[in-house]
């Protein structure tokens, strides 16, 4: 489902660590100084209070860490009471992440994204930034989101790693982060002080030409323009692509269709890599092809895009849905077999659409599926027997 250097485990806890090495066993923890969603700046005095602190490296775009959300949550409720610290911290520069590696993502990793995220699944916990200086990321080196580091109450790093075993809940068997902060309450040696982590790598601030080239390549690609008969209509709503189908009807006279066309675009080329197709279809007479054409060059449009190849405009929506017979925009997301999953006449809730594709997307594991499938109250699909 995901390129290899976005899912990957470090078997060789050596790659990579030259340019951002990782904090050493029994090293004080760095200071940081980073706005938090709740609109407040956090610092390492802030927890100066509790017995252990526990820093985990996490991120909104990352489906693996996704899967961690609420484990996180799980966590912090857990050992509040007990004294224990738990701040999430944001690592990835997001002008460093190409749009293609948003591809099980909502959303990016600003800071406003991460208040929306903290918003739809309603997390509680400290979640703070660092994309802007990855000052705090480049002191402490997470290798990928998730990556957790425990303090003792002198502040010395006692454990790095994972956070437990496996991202599939059901498969845990080694709840290695749980296992630390336990030992250090105790007043116990820590038995395993590192593990390998795995996720999706740290998009460091050197990554960012990588985005800037990919962006290039699709400036460079051709934007083409097709006429559609109503023949062609009724044939694409029957989505003979075999692949998800998002299908936006426009004009270049309808205000709020030029304003989402961009969104649109953004959410093809987010998903394109997982067999989402996008197909634009003009409602502009056919003698204004012209200017359909130079709209979509403006957008670069890399999607299939159509015009209505008849001024009989009624006929034609008929065509693709007999029960559409109003305005555009119109959206309407099929599914490899032509079921309709999400139809909206009007400005489209670009996250909502979203989070409706990912949630029918085939992936790997269904447990990707069933996160965006459910709202803030989500739960992982199967629960942990240790809490």
């Amino acid at each position: 489902m995901w390129r290899l250097i976005c899912l990957f485990l470090l078997t060789f806890p050596a790659w990579g660590q030259n340019a951002h090495p990782i904090l050493p066993l029994g090293s004080s923890a760095p200071d940081f100084s980073l706005p938090g969603v709740d609109g407040r700046v956090h610092s390492l005095a802030d927890y100066a209070s509790s017995p252990i602190l526990v820093v985990v490296f996490t991120c909104n775009h990352c489906p693996i860490a996704q899967m961690y959300e609420q484990r996180i949550q799980q966590l912090e409720a857990d050992y509040r009471d007990r004294g224990v610290a738990v701040v999430a911290i944001q690592p990835n520069d997001p002008k460093a992440i190409r749009i293609d590696e948003l591809d099980s993502s909502d959303l990016s990793d600003s800071l406003d994204e991460m208040k929306i995220r903290v918003d739809y699944k309603n997390l509680h916990y400290p979640y703070l930034y660092d994309g802007e200086t990855q000052s705090a990321a480049r002191a402490y080196g997470p290798q990928a989101t998730p990556h957790v580091f425990i303090f003792d109450r002198g502040r010395k790093l006692q454990y790095e790693g994972r956070i437990d075993n496996s991202y599939r809940k059901e498969m845990v068997n080694s709840e290695d982060a749980r296992n630390a902060i336990d030992a250090l309450l105790a007043n116990r040696e820590v038995i395993v002080k590192k593990t390998g982590v795995f996720g999706c790598s740290t998009k460091w601030q050197e990554k960012e030409a990588s985005r800037i080239q990919l962006l290039r390549k699709i400036e460079e690609q051709p934007v083409k323009l097709e006429m559609a008969a109503a023949s062609d209509l009724t044939s694409l709503r029957s989505n003979p692509t075999k692949h998800m189908l998002l299908v936006s009807f426009w004009a270049t006279w309808c205000g709020s269709c030029i304003d989402e066309f961009s969104d649109l675009q953004d959410t093809y080329r987010m998903y394109r890599v997982r067999d989402l197709d996008l197909v634009t279809v003009s409602a502009n007479m056919p003698d204004e092809k012209a200017g359909v054409l130079k709209m979509l060059e403006k957008k670069r449009a890399t999607s299939r895009n159509l015009l209505f190849a008849s001024n009989d405009t009624a006929a034609l929506q008929a065509a693709f849905d007999p029960a559409w017979r109003s305005a555009v925009p119109y959206t309407v997301l099929l599914d490899m077999d032509g079921k309709v999953l999400y139809k909206n006449l009007g400005g489209v809730d670009i996250l909502e659409l979203r989070r409706t594709i990912l949630a029918n997307l085939p992936s790997d594991y269904i447990g990707f599926n069933q996160y965006w499938q459910a709202g803030s109250s989500q739960e992982e699909p199967v629960k942990s027997g240790r809490r």
